[in-house]
């Protein structure tokens, strides 16, 4: 039986046929040969057949040193790769396999595109990192239960959006992800990550979508007071947790950026993905970026990377008539002042002038609630009450007249009707 050289098997065929020319011989039964080389018996009594008849080239694959017959044509390759240098140089190998189909009608696969970037030095392949033990979470059941919701500042728009100086802007993008459906249910761009900004994109997905059952979140100080001192004090809620909790609404506070992982792996994504589609439809702005999430990035963002979540059905729930009354209230910014003497109010610089009529008794030195709304103009309340109020053009300046006790519902000098109960009792005699 002629043995094949070094030079024309690789070790692997060498020892193929070491082991069928030792079952050729009787040395070994069909089984063994078929366990040796992790093959079922059937073939090796096929490999017995072809050694017989055609020696050292039976363990050779027929088409080694052969062009496949489903290579690609060096013309697609050249072609390719031409766009690839051209328009798609920094992107990833799977989101530059999408673009060349989706623009240029070539359609090769992402293991292809890969390849062809590493030869060209287009792609550098990450070494694998050092594994972690972290313990798993399975996603939750329903569309709705949980939300996973971070901000992320990058430069979206690269060198296309820069500010006075030529220097380019960093912009943040707030973003959400279903836990179970692993789909985007809104992203915006706002200039930073602040309580009006988170107000504002919540209070607009809440009357489109609904409200989820909980948001796992940031233990960052929008959402919750971090100072030692706050852990255990059930009254030091911050704005977020105190709107949350008035829509029955559950906010989590991540411990770690991997507790909240599906929202962490989005923005890497996206600072991927969202910073090339900016740029390949010359997107300069915010304003015009979030048009773009809405209407065409998310849509067919969902449209590849949703899954299916484990049970069928949406746990969001709608806004309640008494929700929807109060959403401007419940969504603004809460502070606490008291009336002084002379029924002035001072809020952040300026001074508030309490008219003499209101919807509610009013006294001096009573604590009243400063709400600033989202449009930012600001609100009075006292008792579920907003009372009439004008602005101070300055401090006022303190007056000898004789002030007011209180303010109610009419004016100070108010005389009753004749038809009053107080006039109703005649003076009795003795």
């Amino acid at each position: 039986m002629p043995m094949a050289t070094e030079a024309t098997l690789t070790k692997r065929e060498e020892e193929k046929l070491v082991v069928i020319n030792d079952c050729l011989s009787r040395k070994i039964t069909k089984a063994q040969a078929a366990t040796i080389l992790g093959i079922s018996t059937r073939q090796v009594k096929r490999l017995k057949s072809k050694v017989r008849e055609s020696g050292t080239l039976a363990v050779i694959h027929r088409l080694k040193g052969r062009q496949s017959n489903h290579h690609i044509e060096e013309t697609t390759k050249d072609k390719a790769l031409t766009v690839i240098k051209e328009k798609y140089a920094d992107f990833k190998p799977t989101f530059a396999t999408e673009k060349l189909a989706e623009n240029h009608n070539i359609h090769i696969s992402y293991g292809t595109t890969r390849l062809w970037m590493i030869e060209e030095k287009l792609w550098i392949p990450r070494k694998q990192r050092k594994a972690t033990y972290r313990s798993w979470r399975p996603r939750k059941d329903y569309y709705g239960e949980l939300q996973q919701f971070d901000g992320s500042y990058h430069y979206w728009f690269e060198n296309r959006f820069v500010d006075a100086d030529g220097y380019p802007i960093e912009v943040c993008l707030l973003a959400s992800i279903d836990d179970a459906a692993g789909k985007i249910t809104r992203a915006e761009f706002s200039s930073n990550e602040g309580i009006i900004a988170v107000f504002t994109f919540w209070k607009g997905y809440i009357e489109l979508i609904g409200k989820p059952v909980a948001i796992y979140l940031d233990k960052f100080s929008t959402y919750k007071i971090n100072h030692k001192a706050a852990v255990d004090n059930k009254d030091l809620l911050t704005q977020f947790q105190r709107a949350m909790g008035q829509l029955d609404i559950n906010p989590i506070p991540a411990n770690s950026p991997q507790a909240k992982g599906r929202i962490e792996r989005l923005f890497k994504t996206l600072q991927d993905r969202l910073v090339k589609e900016l740029r390949l439809e010359n997107i300069t702005n915010p304003d015009d970026s979030n048009k773009f999430l809405k209407e065409i990035f998310i849509p067919k963002f969902n449209e590849k990377f949703t899954v299916i979540p484990a049970k069928e059905g949406n746990v969001h729930r709608p806004l309640l008539q008494g929700e929807k009354e109060d959403i401007s209230h419940i969504f603004s910014i809460h502070d606490t002042r008291r009336v002084n003497l002379d029924f002035t109010i001072q809020f952040k610089n300026n001074w508030y002038q309490l008219t003499e009529i209101q919807p509610t008794t009013v006294r001096p030195l009573m604590l009243v609630l400063m709400e600033t709304w989202l449009d930012g103009s600001v609100h009075i309340i006292l008792k579920d009450f907003e009372l009439a109020f004008i602005l101070l053009p300055e401090k006022p300046k303190k007056q000898r007249i004789k002030q007011p006790i209180i303010l109610t519902t009419h004016t100070l000098n108010y005389k009753p009707p004749p038809n009053h109960p107080w006039r109703r009792y005649a003076k009795t005699t003795p």
